[in-house]
């Protein structure tokens, strides 16, 4: 079974790879610092199984194993970590098993062969779990096979198209298959509504702009296009743009 580390620290992925070695099933194909470093690490070593803490710089363990879950064949993922709040959470995430450090040779033993019996679904549910996921750091998209992250902090707009999500960021788009809904409700903070099929980040809008037919258009931030205004978003969109 291939494996890869994942930890911001490294003597924790230190001690984890000598653990690892003394465990004939295993071969340590490689490391990662975080969790963008980890998708990117999966996508080009396949591992079977990934070892993964969970408090990380970048992009935490939690996000990263959701983002995992999008590939065709989602490797097995065990978080390894000091901290126990996150169990349920973690269970949600794609997690065949959770390990709290210092980890125990015999506990990762079972932990590994736990993730041996992974048939791509996840294994480990607790009973009534209903954790509270986080706000994401990248929206996740699959692009001929491959994981597309985005930062949210990157993106310009959300554009709603048929049962896709279109987004827009730093020149470049990518589709999605979000509903534009539960993206404003996680991301409420940080993008307004302009229109029943449009979101656009608050740090990108500039202004409204009037038409010379009646229409109210969004003018965004280093971006030539502008986005039209719905009547029913107007009055809100009006009062906060008096306020940037």
């Amino acid at each position: 079974m291939k494996a890869l580390v994942v930890d911001d620290e490294s003597l924790a992925r230190e001690r984890l790879i000598d653990l690892l070695a003394d465990i004939e099933s295993i071969e340590v194909v490689g490391e990662a610092a975080d969790g963008r470093e980890a998708i990117d690490a999966v996508q080009r070593l396949l591992p079977d199984l990934v070892l993964m803490d969970i408090r990380m710089p970048c992009m935490d363990g939690l996000e990263a194993a959701r983002h995992l879950g999008a590939l065709q064949d989602p490797p097995a993922i065990v978080f390894c970590t000091a901290y126990d709040e996150h169990a349920l959470a973690a269970f949600d995430a794609n997690a065949v098993d959770y390990l709290l450090k210092p980890i125990r040779a015999e506990r990762l033993r079972a932990a590994i062969e736990r993730a041996g019996r992974f048939s791509g679904e996840k294994l480990v549910r607790i009973e009534n779990a209903s954790p509270v996921r986080r706000e994401r750091s990248h929206l996740c998209a699959r692009v001929r096979g491959s994981l597309v992250l985005v930062p949210i902090v990157e993106i310009d707009y959300l554009l709603a198209e048929d049962k896709y999500v279109i987004v827009h960021y730093a020149g470049n788009q990518v589709l999605i298959e979000e509903p534009l809904k539960m993206l404003e409700i996680e991301f409420g903070d940080r993008f307004v509504r302009i229109h029943r099929n449009c979101l656009v980040a608050l740090d990108r809008l500039a202004g409204l702009t009037r038409t010379t037919d009646g229409r109210v258009l969004a003018r965004l931030e280093r971006m030539d296009a502008s986005l039209e205004v719905s009547r029913r978003n107007l009055p809100a969109l009006r009062k906060l743009v008096r306020s940037l």
